[in-house]
């Protein structure tokens, strides 16, 4: 892909540092044009602020959504080869420099938005590479990630998850906070506990984050009661020592429609739970629950694997 020469770093960025704190670790805020997007920046700005955070927003350009010049070439004829090439180099060219200018007017929408929010430090990055690949090299330096359960690709669908999203989840080792609604500042999380390994860091995650100090937590076990009994147990004790208020409660049923019953007779406005598990022939076979999760809720999950 030929990309306008003020971008053609496959790392642009404004800002690199942010007010001087480019060690610290940062709130990663995934902007694009779908109608996810606003969302997905106030529940960024909601986080960073409440744990006082700087917010990084970043636009991310896929390469494939450019078609090469090249892959044109077979169906031109011989003699109007070259001329043709020459005004489908131009218009790809222009075409990468409205993309970038799109994005870059995105990024400056979502800044002034998330300073609106009370977010004091904020850096844009505009990148072309997958998404995948763009956070990977961006984990380190990510605390929090925020993301749509879908992409602009999908347009205003309200079907499936976006095309990068469990790669994305199952890439990362840091908290993701998937954005499938408009944005309302939480009063009441669910913990979704099964002692797994995914499971005691999300409790660890909510015990000792000041996200959560304030809040209402419904802690959750779906399962048979002589297994519920000892882990609840062990994460209550973990909730109650950091001071949170908590309602712990063991679940019958299948996890994903027992889980979601909940949440709605609940009111909850946020999940927190493990991310896949390990096996992933078993997730093939029957079916992953944090994809089901995904699919079926109504409100905004956090992630952790």
């Amino acid at each position: 892909m030929t990309v306008n020469s003020s971008a053609n770093n496959n790392n642009s960025e404004s800002n690199k540092e942010v007010n001087g704190h480019s060690q610290q670790p940062l709130v990663l805020s995934c902007i694009d044009g779908s109608h996810y997007t606003s969302a997905v920046c106030d529940y960024a700005a909601w986080i960073a602020v409440n744990i006082s955070a700087p917010l990084k927003l970043l636009h991310n350009i896929e390469r494939g959504n450019v078609p090469a010049v090249a892959d044109l070439t077979g169906s031109i004829g011989l003699g109007s080869q070259e001329e043709l090439l020459e005004e489908l180099t131009a218009l790809e060219q222009q075409r990468s420099r409205l993309m970038v200018q799109q994005g870059k007017l995105m990024l400056q929408a979502a800044r002034e938005r998330a300073e609106q929010a009370g977010v004091k430090q904020i850096a844009t990055c505009q990148r072309h590479d997958s998404l995948s690949e763009s956070l990977v090299e961006l984990e380190d330096s990510i605390r929090v990630l925020v993301l749509g359960i879908r992409g602009e690709e999908h347009g205003g669908s309200e079907q499936g998850l976006g095309a990068h999203l469990e790669t994305v989840v199952r890439s990362l080792h840091k908290p993701i906070l998937v954005v499938n609604r408009e944005f309302e500042p939480p009063r009441r999380i669910m913990l979704a506990y099964d002692g797994s390994d995914a499971a005691r860091k999300a409790l660890a995650l909510v015990a000792e984050s000041p996200l959560f100090r304030e809040l209402s937590c419904h802690l959750v076990f779906v399962g048979p009661a002589e297994t519920a009994e000892g882990l609840l147990a062990e994460a209550s004790a973990v909730l109650d020592t950091a001071g949170l208020e908590v309602t712990a409660s063991r679940l019958e049923g299948k996890t994903v429609e027992a889980l979601t019953a909940y949440q709605a007779q609940h009111k909850i406005d946020l999940t927190v739970m493990g991310a896949f598990s390990h096996n992933r022939l078993r997730d093939l076979l029957m079916g992953s629950i944090t994809a089901k999760m995904l699919l079926s809720t109504q409100q905004p999950l956090l992630l952790l694997r």
